[in-house]
């Protein structure tokens, strides 16, 4: 019998984790946490391993998650850009990690307007723009 073929890139979806923050330069915005809502994608390199249920081959996304709501929530931002680059940073820590992108939404932040969203990128192949982003 022939061997099919193992796929060799996972891809993790966080969809719409609601958290509370300190976010904006306005200064109620910066007295008051408010609502922002999370989208996370994650593509990454699969370890063999996790085909014969090895769970520390894994890549732990509950362990993103878990980083992800501590900076959140312990964190203050003037901008939105700011906060999504810290959230796209603790998603890339993993070297298996070749592809992020993560949305950040501000509901009601506009009067006429459900949201207000900042989206982030990061490649494997211009990871030093993601440096740039954070220092």
């Amino acid at each position: 019998m022939r061997r099919r073929p193992r796929p060799r890139v996972s891809t993790i979806h966080i969809e719409n984790l609601r958290l509370r923050t300190f976010v904006g330069f306005n200064p109620e915005e910066r007295s008051k946490q408010q609502d922002v809502v999370i989208n996370i994608e994650i593509q990454h390199r699969v370890d063999a391993g996790v085909f014969d249920d090895e769970i520390n081959r894994a890549l732990n996304y509950k362990t993103i998650v878990k980083a992800v709501i501590e900076c959140v929530e312990n964190g203050r931002f003037l901008l939105l850009e700011k906060l999504t680059a810290h959230v796209l940073e603790l998603c890339c820590e993993a070297p298996s990690v070749h592809y992020a992108r993560v949305r950040v939404e501000k509901p009601h932040a506009l009067r006429f307007a459900d949201s207000v969203s900042v989206t982030l990128e990061f490649c494997e192949e211009s990871n030093h723009h993601l440096q740039g982003i954070i220092s």
